[in-house]
């Protein structure tokens, strides 16, 4: 089983990397945000856990976000193995996954940040603000809090994963078909 945690910040193309990806290596796909919506529409009830803190405008927390994750998870036994997209967010969250994966016998194969210069990033999420619909992709004050946020939560998991020697850092500027080749290029080689 093969798993792997793309990351970056948000612009990076982790989404659409993604779907190269999953398709390429035949791996089943976790995006966080996916999990949530889906999660919150069906009104769960790790979704009602999640939302009263989101209705309170708080952060939904570490413990209720892993057993969203876990609970999708186990719903694919027979996958050849999972593309994590937007998890783990922080350190708390990288140490639930370890702990959790040996359980079904597996482990994070790798992580792989998507890397980009902020400036070219900012442009990238106001382009696709134009056509999402997403407010916090049309609001450069909105997106650098993003950034700051990644900065201080996420950024920290480039150590954690260098301590395992599980970590690659690929170029996340060019044509998506460039950064497709380098991504394989890292997974290849594992």
């Amino acid at each position: 089983m093969i798993n792997i945690v793309l990351f970056g910040k948000p612009g990076a193309g982790k989404g659409t990397q993604a779907e190269f990806l999953k398709e390429k290596y035949n791996l089943t796909h976790l995006s966080t945000g996916d999990i949530f919506r889906f999660n919150l529409k069906n009104d769960t009830d790790l979704g009602k856990k999640a939302r009263v803190f989101m209705d309170n405008g708080e952060l939904v927390p570490c413990e209720v976000t892993t057993a969203m994750l876990i609970d999708e998870v186990k719903k694919h036994p027979d996958t050849a193995g999972f593309l994590f997209d937007g998890y783990p967010r922080t350190i708390d969250q990288a140490e639930a996954l370890d702990k959790f994966l040996p359980t079904i016998g597996s482990s994070v194969t790798a992580t792989i940040a998507l890397e980009a210069d902020d400036e070219i990033l900012v442009a990238r999420l106001l382009e696709r603000g134009k056509t999402s619909g997403r407010a916090d992709d049309q609001d450069e004050e909105k997106i650098r809090v993003r950034y700051q946020e990644y900065n201080e939560k996420t950024a920290p998991l480039i150590g954690y994963y260098k301590e395992q020697n599980k970590f690659h850092a690929v170029d996340g500027i060019g044509t998506i078909e460039q950064i497709t080749e380098r991504l394989t290029s890292v997974i290849d080689n594992l």
